[in-house]
This record gives C-alpha cells, structure tokens and sequence, in this order.
C-alpha cells in the first residue's frame, strides 16, 4: 500500500505542477492534462509495482538464505496475491474516501432526477478496482518472474483502459 501511496503522490505532483505551468481557461488543454494525469498515474503505479516485485525478490533470497531448509517460507505468488491487494485496498479506500466527502456536501445526491443508485453503483465499482488490482499483482509478478512481457503489457494497458473509462 505504501508503494501504491507513493506512487500516487508523485502522479499528483506532476499533475499539479503542469497544471499549474498550463493556461487554466483553455478547457481543452485541462481535459488534456487530466487523461495525461491518469496514465501518468497508471504508469508510476505499475513502476512502483515492478520496484516493489524487485524488492521482494530480494527478500525472498534473503529470506532463503537464512531459513534451514534453503527455501523462502512465503512463495512468490502469495506475495503477488498479497500486493495486488494492498495494492487494490489503498485504492478503494482512497476512492470511497472521495464518495463519502461527497456525500457530506451541501446536496444530497439522488434528489434532483440524480440516480438513487450512486453509492450502491459507486461500491460495486470499487470492489471490482479492488479485485482488478488483485488479479494485475499476479498477472504482473508471474509475468516478472517468467519473463513474459506480452503479459506486462496486458497489465498495464488493461489497467490504462480500465482507468481511461
């Protein structure tokens, strides 16, 4: 989850920095700078994922080299399972954070021809984000372990669709 938060800070800082350097009446050039914002942000999560793949493949050696059968007590694709999760929890909680600020405002959704489904919808999206992140931990570690870079590029441009939608 850490690497995840890193990840994003950085995204936001770019972000922000370009916003901030770019005319702000041009709306076009705005709508510009926030898909280029979320691949940008895409594209640091997946490179902190690959760094935190690196590190536990350190770990796991480390973990090997002072256990007394020479194995590594955790496997490799239970740390994938276990980061894609992180990695999908942080987010969810970051987006049903955003949600229930919303909720709080001076309006209530779902009152002026707004779906009454809002919340319900918004949960189920997040559960799927969650289960996403999950199954592109595994995708992304098993691709890193076996070499299979057709499949990195799966990861990365489903999780660059997935976030243009």
């Amino acid at each position: 989850a850490f690497f995840w938060l890193v990840s994003l800070l950085l995204a936001s800082l770019i972000w922000f920095i370009s916003v901030r350097l770019s005319d702000r009446e041009d709306a076009k050039l705005q709508y510009g700078l926030l898909i280029f914002g979320a691949a940008v942000s895409v594209l640091l999560q997946e490179a902190f994922r690959f760094a935190y793949f690196k590190l536990l493949k350190k770990a796991d050696e480390g973990l090997a080299m002072i256990s007394e059968d020479g194995r590594s007590p955790i496997s490799l694709r239970q740390m994938a399972y276990v980061s894609g999760l992180s990695f999908g929890i942080i987010s969810g909680v970051f987006s049903v954070i955003n949600i229930l600020a919303d909720s709080i405002g001076p309006g209530i959704v779902g009152i002026h021809g707004d779906s009454p489904y809002y919340f319900i919808t918004s949960a189920f999206l997040t559960m799927a984000l969650v289960l996403l992140h999950t199954f592109w931990g595994v995708i992304f570690f098993d691709a890193c372990e076996r070499r299979r870079y057709w499949c990195l590029g799966l990861v990365v441009a489903s999780h660059l669709l997935t976030s243009g939608l």
